[in-house]
């Protein structure tokens, strides 16, 4: 991972509210694709470009169409799993029923996801280094934590799942799966550990291991600021009444971290 993560104007979210694209075939599970689809990033698409030969031109660069279909399987495979772990429950459905209600291979469906557990966490994927963009991105005269913070904030303001704050039937669904599947929340730590050196990159600072320190406090208190906002929605409390007490706690969080995180509480560019 280099020193300095490029920033995205848009950071990522596991569970986008975004109209997916069709998927490359209808499969032999119906409804799994269309429930869980819209919890996903949608793949790059054709916009509003045009089309030079086998490539496609959108506001996001230039994508070939292999590496569109491969999103658009990738995706497929992932929707259909989480539906049928859901129905059933991650234990009782194996590998080899994902790969048939997606009529791929085994070896197809491994190809994409090294482990069952990465048919639900490859959401997580391009939030490993969500805070390490923010850091990256942040405007002249902002600190690391206060960007963070924003951010952070700004999420729950926008009922944001991965901040846990929010209530859509789906989202709830998703994270019953997640956090009631113990292989999946052992599986969740090398993302988070991901997560927090993609951070410590961005911080960077003349200790790597002090950076490293930092950012594993800032990962584990995102950590449990989201799962204990989803806890008390699934105790049947609705994310707009939870939104004051959520975002009072944020605050207060990084408040906490930066009386401890001098350095990165302060501007020094």
């Amino acid at each position: 991972m280099s020193a300095r993560v490029r920033a995205r104007p848009d950071t990522a979210r596991p569970f986008a509210l975004t109209t997916p694209a069709e998927p490359l075939r209808p499969g032999r599970v119906r409804g799994c694709r269309a429930q869980w689809s819209h919890l996903r990033r949608a793949p790059p698409l054709p916009g509003t470009g045009g089309v030079s030969g086998s490539r496609i031109v959108t506001d996001m660069g230039v994508v070939g169409l292999r590496e569109m279909k491969r999103a658009r399987l990738v995706g497929a495979i992932s929707d259909t799993a989480i539906g049928l772990f859901v129905a059933r429950g991650f234990d009782a459905v194996s590998v080899a029923e994902v790969a048939a209600a997606v009529e791929v291979s085994k070896p197809t469906l491994f190809r994409y996801f090294p482990t069952k557990e990465d048919l639900v966490l490859h959401r997580f994927a391009d939030h490993q280094d969500e805070a390490g963009r923010v850091v990256a991105g942040r405007p002249g005269g902002v600190s690391p934590l206060t960007a963070l913070r924003r951010h952070f904030v700004a999420g729950l303001e926008r009922f944001d799942p991965v901040t846990g704050l929010s209530d859509a039937p789906e989202v709830l669904a998703f994270h019953r799966l997640l956090y009631g599947t113990p292989s999946l929340v052992a599986r969740l730590l090398a993302y988070t550990d991901r997560a927090e050196h993609a951070l410590a990159d961005a911080l960077g600072g003349p200790d790597p291991l002090e950076a490293l320190l930092a950012a594993g406090q800032i990962v584990t208190v995102q950590r449990i600021l989201a799962r204990e906002n989803w806890r008390r929605i699934a105790e049947g409390e609705r994310a707009t009444a939870l939104l004051p007490e959520a975002r009072t706690a944020a605050e207060g969080a990084f408040d906490r971290l930066a009386g401890g995180l001098t350095r990165l509480a302060s501007v020094t560019e």
